[in-house]
């Protein structure tokens, strides 16, 4: 037997929506990158960019469990001297929402050259407005939520 191998214009593309409210933000960000990474389709080769568009809608309603809203740090340093940043959970999810998702899920994603590529087909969106819905109409398939 031989194994198959998709071929770049095979690769079809679907969109995922996901609610990220009441979710904790490591179980959305696993399901967010395996469908990013096209896990979840027969045809899913490494070495290939087969995933899928996803959607995150309502990321300012992110949980986290235990303790980690008040204890969990991103920490960041600039390469120059004095330059070690330190920001809190609760700080960064107040400002912007959006990127503790994006920070989350970015690692789950492989460190390779197909990582931005695939962060490029993350949408996330801060509150319920779906700007993506004509995208899930043309779909014509079941949403997975």
């Amino acid at each position: 037997m031989k194994t198959y191998q998709p071929k770049v214009k095979e690769i079809k593309r679907s969109w995922q929506l996901l609610d990220a409210k009441d979710e904790i933000l490591g179980r959305l960000a696993t399901k967010a990158a395996t469908f990013l990474m096209g896990k979840n389709k027969v045809t899913y080769s490494p070495h290939l960019d087969s995933g899928d568009y996803v959607v995150i809608v309502n990321a300012e309603k992110i949980e986290l469990s235990g303790r980690k809203k008040t204890q969990k740090v991103y920490r960041g340093h600039s390469g120059y001297p004095g330059g070690f940043k330190e920001v809190a959970f609760a700080k960064l999810s107040k400002e912007n929402p959006a990127r503790v998702v994006e920070h989350a899920i970015a690692g789950m994603l492989p460190a390779n050259r197909l990582r931005g590529p695939r962060l490029k087909r993350l949408k996330i969106i801060v509150g319920d407005k779906n700007p993506y819905v004509d995208k899930f109409k043309t779909q014509n398939s079941k949403l997975k939520i």
